[in-house]
């Protein structure tokens, strides 16, 4: 499955997390241009993170 940035607006709560500098610019050049907030796309990197790690999972399970 491939990553792609989407536009993603749900109930939500608020965490405080520190990102390293050269993170957070990276991820503001990825969503130049398209209909993404930061926030949005760490959320989207994180259920990416988790359906791949469950997919792992499923792999040596089998």
């Amino acid at each position: 499955m491939a990553f792609k940035v989407r536009s993603d607006r749900k109930e939500t709560v608020n965490k405080t997390i520190r990102f390293p500098l050269e993170l957070t610019e990276q991820i503001e050049e990825a969503i130049i241009g398209k209909d993404a907030t930061f926030s949005g796309f760490v959320i989207q990197a994180c259920h990416y993170a988790l359906e791949s790690i469950e997919d792992e999972r499923v792999f040596k399970e089998s």
